[in-house]
């Protein structure tokens, strides 16, 4: 198995929908299809269940992403490590969070004509890593949000958003100028696996335990709202479809942007991102 038809795989799995998939990454959708086709031919068994809607995982894919998942993490270990060994210029940046922000837009451009002999390597993180891959030496800075364990780490706020809770559009709630925590307290929430970050988890389950179902990125989240009707939190301001809608949460800390990396670190290249981050964020 290739690792680039794994990354496919992964991207439709966290998808559940080919389309999305495809635009996730910046490819056509028909070379995708016939990229999971071929990986299904070598698997030897089919790796999802489709539809019209979209698709699902069959229990051959769910084995198989948990695998995927846990290659490719491995894989942008080795070269982190490899870089490293080599001195190349090289930064590996984790996100999470919506590429399309315009703080984000002002930074990748501040910070290509600042070092433009410097090599961006971008690492998207799912929902269970708050540090997107910063603990785990699969990044050398983390661009994501608050709050999470900051053990060992440097962290810098860049902005705070408010929050709001995700309904399906023709939820009863949808249609309210403004929630509390209390309105929602007998809904099914998201819940990220065993061993996420417990400040993270208890920030978005709104500070207290709940129930629901296991999910690892944005669309799944989406899927439990469209299928199940169960909630979560979402920082305001993000475009979801019109199936959806987001609630102001009135007494909702709000959400906080903030760029981190391993306490002590000496690397300029590090160092510049951070300011660079924070001239970025403030316009």
């Amino acid at each position: 198995m290739e690792l680039r038809t794994l990354r496919y795989f992964v991207a439709v799995a966290e998808e559940l929908h080919f389309g999305r998939a495809a635009t996730r990454l910046h490819m056509s959708q028909p070379p995708l299809s016939r990229a999971i086709k071929q990986l299904e031919t070598e698997v030897g068994a089919l790796l999802f269940a489709r539809s019209t809607t979209g698709v699902t995982l069959t229990a051959v894919g769910t084995v198989l992403l948990d695998e995927a998942r846990a290659l490719l993490d491995h894989a942008d270990r080795v070269r982190v490590r490899v870089s490293a060994a080599a001195g190349a210029a090289v930064i590996t940046v984790g996100i999470l969070g919506d590429s399309t922000d315009p703080g984000v837009v002002r930074l990748a451009a501040a910070y290509r004509r600042n070092h433009p002999g410097v090599d961006i390597r971008i690492r998207d993180a799912d929902l269970t890593d708050p540090t997107c891959g910063l603990r785990a030496g699969l990044v050398d800075v983390a661009l994501t949000r608050a709050p999470f364990d900051e053990t060992a780490l440097t962290v810098r706020e860049l902005r705070t958003d408010p929050v709001g809770v995700v309904l399906r559009a023709d939820d009863p709630l949808a249609h309210r100028d403004g929630l509390r925590l209390a309105d929602l307290r007998d809904r099914r929430w998201f819940q990220f696996p065993q061993g996420t970050d417990s400040l993270w988890q208890s920030y978005w389950n709104g500070g207290r335990p709940r129930e629901g179902p296991v999910v690892r990125a944005v669309q799944e989240c989406l899927q439990a709202v469209l299928w199940n009707g169960t909630i979560g939190l979402a920082p305001l301001g993000h475009d979801l479809p019109a199936e959806f809608t987001v609630v102001p949460l009135t007494d909702m800390e709000p959400s906080r942007v903030v760029v981190a990396c391993n306490e002590g670190d000496t690397n300029p290249l590090i160092r510049s991102f951070i300011e660079t981050a924070t001239a970025a964020y403030r316009h």
